[in-house]
C-alpha cells in the first residue's frame, strides 16, 4: 500500500473509531444520567401506523408527563409524550414490546421525549456498549497503526 492510500485509510478510520467512541460515551452518559435523575413512568407501547416503524426495533411508547409546578412553565398540565426509548434494542424486537404491552421508563423532566429503558427492562445494555466502544477503539488504533507506518 503506498503512503498516500496509508494516510488516507488511517485518517478515516481514526476519526470514525474516535467519533464511535465519543458517542459511545456521550449515550451511557445520558442514559445513566437519565435513570439516576429521572422521572419514573409506566409507559404503553403503541402499535406502529407508519411501515417503517415496523422495521425499527426500538418500541414506540406512550406515557403521561408529571405536570410541573413550578419553573419556566408556571402551572401548565401534564401532556401525553409519543417517543421512542433512548439506548440499547436488540436487533428484533422482543416478545415483551408487543402493542398494548406496559413497559417501565426514566424520562427526563426538562425534555420528556428522552426517554430510557428503565434498569430492570434493559437486558444485556453493558456487552453490547462495550462491544461498541471495542469497535471504535479498534478502528482507532488500526487508524494510528497506518498512519505511524505511512510515516516511515
Amino acid at each position: 500500500m503506498d503512503a498516500t492510500t496509508a494516510t488516507l485509510a488511517g485518517v478515516v478510520l481514526a476519526l470514525f473509531g474516535g467519533v464511535l467512541l465519543l458517542w459511545c460515551a456521550a449515550e451511557v452518559r445520558l442514559r445513566h444520567r437519565v435513570r439516576r435523575r429521572g422521572v419514573p413512568a409506566v409507559a404503553t407501547v403503541v402499535a406502529e401506523t407508519d411501515v417503517h416503524g415496523h422495521l425499527d426495533s426500538a418500541p414506540l411508547l406512550s406515557f403521561s408527563v408529571l405536570p410541573s409546578v413550578g419553573g419556566p412553565g408556571g402551572g401548565r398540565i401534564g401532556e401525553l409524550v409519543l417517543t421512542r426509548p433512548r439506548g440499547h434494542t436488540p436487533l428484533r424486537r422482543p416478545v415483551r414490546f408487543a402493542p398494548g404491552a406496559s413497559v417501565r421508563v426514566c424520562y427526563d423532566p426538562d425534555r420528556p421525549c428522552r426517554a430510557v429503558l428503565a434498569a430492570g427492562e434493559v437486558g444485556r445494555a453493558v456487552v453490547t456498549d462495550l462491544l461498541w466502544s471495542a469497535l471504535g477503539a479498534g478502528c482507532l488504533a488500526a487508524g494510528a497503526a497506518l498512519l505511524v507506518a505511512a510515516g516511515r
